[in-house]
């Protein structure tokens, strides 16, 4: 009887790298990414394959995946499992960075190259009917004052094809329970990491086998299982300090804020309920 193996969570962002990252998986990164965008691709160029070394205490690297495709256009993958409530201002940084560093100064903006930013997450986040949107800069309707009959018969919509947003919302996906006719359904099913959507992808499509077989290779290898539980427990430690740093923020203010209070000979009482402060903090700022 074969072992079942143990498997890391392909959806996180170290795993995510390493499996369409890996050397020799070109064919995977892309067939994964002609599913997401709908397009054929003929050449495809990881530009930042490395992983850089991180430690215990803190947590580094280039997690995200950076792909070059027919020589036309950027493309930056991120996997994102936790909801920090700011994916639209992450994925326009994003966005602004891939193409902010394409042209050095004096080059000409006809160099410039499309740019998509594919954010694939682990949570729902856009309150649309859609587990895959797609984003454009387009044109707003016109308004009434700003109508000129030009005798167009078909106006533009589309102000700018150099940037371009897909968001995955995998809830959204598993929600919807599509079947594996289409190659992006059977992709996103090995993401959203149910055994059984899993092994139908995998007869469905050998380069989802492929990934399969690698995430294997990798969850089996004790130096890429110790490295990632590093980054795991790297990224528990910048919470921790995070929260730490927000909490005495908090504590500054209450203290700053109870400081006044006393000033203007508000009775204890009030101040401890008004700040959360306990009696002594509070009759130690008087002294």
């Amino acid at each position: 009887m074969t072992k079942k193996i143990d498997k890391l969570p392909i959806t996180n962002d170290y795993i995510f790298k390493r499996v369409f990252s890996y050397e020799g998986n070109e064919s995977v990164l892309k067939d994964f990414l002609e599913a997401i965008l709908d397009i054929k691709i003929n050449k495809i160029e990881v530009k930042n394959p490395e992983l850089i070394k991180s430690t215990k205490e803190e947590k580094s690297g280039i997690l995200d995946i950076k792909v070059e495709i027919d020589n036309t256009t950027i493309i930056d993958v991120e996997m994102q499992m936790e909801n920090e409530y700011n994916m639209e201002e992450r994925s326009t940084t994003y966005s602004g960075k891939l193409i902010a560093g394409q042209l050095q100064s004096g080059e000409q903006y006809s160099r410039l190259k499309k740019t998509v930013v594919i954010c694939i997450l682990n949570f729902n986040y856009f309150k649309r009917n859609s587990y895959h949107s797609i984003a454009k800069m387009k044109f707003e309707k016109s308004t009434k004052e700003a109508y000129v009959n030009m005798g167009y018969k078909k106006e533009d919509e589309i102000a700018s094809k150099y940037m371009e947003m897909h968001f995955i919302e995998l809830p959204k996906f598993k929600k919807k329970n599509p079947d594996m006719k289409a190659r992006i359904s059977q992709w996103l099913w090995l993401l959203a990491g149910e055994e059984e959507k899993v092994e139908m992808a995998e007869k469905e499509n050998e380069e989802v086998k492929k990934a399969v077989e690698t995430l294997n290779r990798i969850s089996l290898d004790p130096k890429e299982r110790e490295r990632y539980e590093s980054i795991i427990q790297a990224e528990f430690n910048h919470k921790i300090s995070n929260q730490k740093f927000f909490e005495k923020g908090e504590k500054k203010k209450q203290i700053e804020i109870a400081k006044k209070l006393l000033s203007k000979n508000i009775p204890i009482d009030e101040i401890i309920e008004i700040t959360d402060l306990t009696k002594e903090e509070v009759e130690n700022l008087s002294i």
